[in-house]
């Protein structure tokens, strides 16, 4: 079959690649009508993680299935369905508790697994024209047949649930004002998610147009930190006032005034300078734990400086981590279906397969108005 394959920093490629099989009675193989680039597989595009050449991309992944073991009881031949990035089991405590990002069975030694993604288990990534997932009466979720909600559906594998992720992490209430530092997917889709639950105010904090037209769109507050402090133009805003809550989409590769200068801390400190006393934050955004490519040696090793003290003073809480896709991508579906949700405003482009490694450049350079492109590999 045919896959988007990563040669090394900034280069990916389509090549021929093995087809997957069944290797457990408990897997399936899904044809992939639609999977997306995600952030997070720019992280691996830029040379930024240990990946090495070789491994196929794409954690957010939906088709129909082609195939399915002799243990599967609850998918047939045929069922439409969607993945979410994180591969759990089904039976261990975390996913028994609705925490499957951190699956203990899948990956041995790490605590979760996803497909296509570094250090991430053994499970090959979606961006192909078949793909094999394991556990899978656990794992899929079964969709309306056909193509309709197509670009909605796919976001269910992850930005849509991480960015409602993001914002039940930071303890949101409804009537609550909130703010988003990035505007990408992930923190769109944030935004969108407090706009669905009554947020009072949403502000979205980026500085690029598109993504600020974006969430202007949803009813979201555009502010462009290149036109200063985004934490004091908020308040300013707000007539001397913080938010409630706060929500980082950005993760490590933070950048500051101008977009060309690196500091991971950026969003973590504005956190605490935007958010008031016993508020909360939370950090659906990805950091990592060793970072090659990071400005100094501490940041290198994961280590980055936080205001502690101020934060400890103003008795906020925080959330962290991946999104368990699991707990809330049934009732996001059923939101879709329904018509209260539409979450692929964000969609900016939706290509075949061999127009991959162009979107993945144009995508991580913020050109042309790349926002989330949506693969289709079997088109």
């Amino acid at each position: 079959m045919r896959a988007v394959v990563y040669d090394g920093p900034f280069k990916v490629s389509v090549k021929q690649v093995q087809q997957p099989k069944i290797q457990h009675p408990n897997d399936v193989i899904v044809k992939v009508t639609s999977t997306a680039i995600c952030g997070s597989d720019l992280h691996m595009y830029e040379g930024r993680t240990a990946a090495t050449p070789g491994i196929v991309f794409g954690h957010e992944n939906m088709g129909v299935i082609q195939e399915v073991g002799a243990g599967v009881s609850k998918l047939k031949v045929g069922d439409r369905v969607v993945m979410p990035f994180n591969v759990g089991c089904g039976h261990c405590q975390n996913c028994e508790e609705q925490k499957s990002a951190f699956c203990t069975e899948v990956n041995p030694g790490f605590a979760g697994g996803a497909y296509g993604y570094v250090a991430m288990g053994p499970y090959m990534g979606g961006q192909a024209q078949f793909l094999r997932v394991p556990f899978a009466d656990f794992n899929a979720l079964k969709l309306p047949p056909g193509r309709e909600h197509e670009s909605d559906f796919v976001l269910l594998a992850d930005i849509f649930p991480t960015g409602w992720h993001g914002v039940s992490l930071s303890g949101f209430q409804p009537g609550e004002s909130i703010v988003v530092f990035g505007g990408g997917p992930v923190g769109l889709m944030a935004a969108y998610s407090a706009v669905l639950r009554g947020a009072s105010e949403v502000y979205v904090v980026d500085r690029i147009k598109e993504r600020l037209d974006k969430a202007k769109s949803i009813g979201a507050i555009p502010i462009n930190f290149d036109d200063g402090d985004a934490v004091e133009q908020i308040i300013r805003r707000r007539k001397g006032k913080e938010v409630d809550r706060a929500v980082d989409a950005v993760g490590y590769q933070a950048v500051e005034k101008g977009g060309n200068t690196e500091k991971p801390n950026a969003v973590l400190e504005s956190l605490v300078r935007v958010v008031r006393p016993t508020g909360g934050v939370g950090i659906p955004g990805l950091y990592v734990p060793s970072d090659p490519g990071a400005p100094d040696e501490a940041a290198k090793k994961g280590h980055l400086m936080f205001p502690f003290g101020k934060f400890f003073e103003k008795g906020l809480t925080m959330g962290t981590g991946q999104c368990n896709v699991k707990k809330y991508n049934r009732y996001l579906r059923d939101m879709i279906i329904s018509g209260r949700a539409k979450p692929s405003f964000v969609v900016s482009h939706e290509i075949k397969l061999d127009e991959a490694p162009v979107a993945y450049e144009k995508f991580d350079k913020r050109v042309e108005g790349y926002t989330k492109v949506v693969i289709h590999p079997n088109d």
